[in-house]
């Protein structure tokens, strides 16, 4: 019993649109520990995979723990080649006020994960993270 082509297309067609349906474009930048405090989360020690939500985020404290999935698209300057090829997770537990660098403010830890620390900044796409993808 064979597939019909005109039908898988539609298929991944739709499933391409449904996954990048809810991701972003922005910069990301990053800051050094400690991690203590954070404006959601005073001195609560949130781990290393954490991030700073700027104003295009943050929304008065509503990206207070929804987790991201940031991956690194390219360079907003001349470091060549600065992305690597990862994804990482971080949660929103800082505010990144007016002037922030990038889009989202990633530790150093997270942003070491998809990016060579010597760029600074960096292009990236991003997504709220929903525990429903684990499954």
């Amino acid at each position: 019993m064979g597939i019909n082509a005109p039908v898988l297309l539609t298929f991944v067609t739709i499933i391409c649109f449904a996954s990048t349906s809810y991701t972003f474009q922005g910069t990301a930048s990053f800051y050094k520990p400690p991690y203590v405090p954070s404006a959601c989360n005073g001195y609560r020690d949130d781990g290393i995979f954490i991030a700073g939500a700027s104003d295009a985020l943050w929304n008065n404290g509503a990206a207070c723990g929804k987790d991201y999935l940031v991956h690194c698209t390219g360079a907003t300057n001349q470091a060549p080649q600065p992305c690597k090829s990862k994804a990482v997770r971080v949660r929103i537990v800082d505010y990144c006020p007016k002037g922030c660098s990038g889009t989202i403010n990633l530790s150093e830890d997270a942003f070491s994960m998809i990016a060579n620390l010597s760029a600074g900044v960096i292009k990236v796409d991003y997504a709220e993270y929903y525990k429903k993808w684990e499954n």
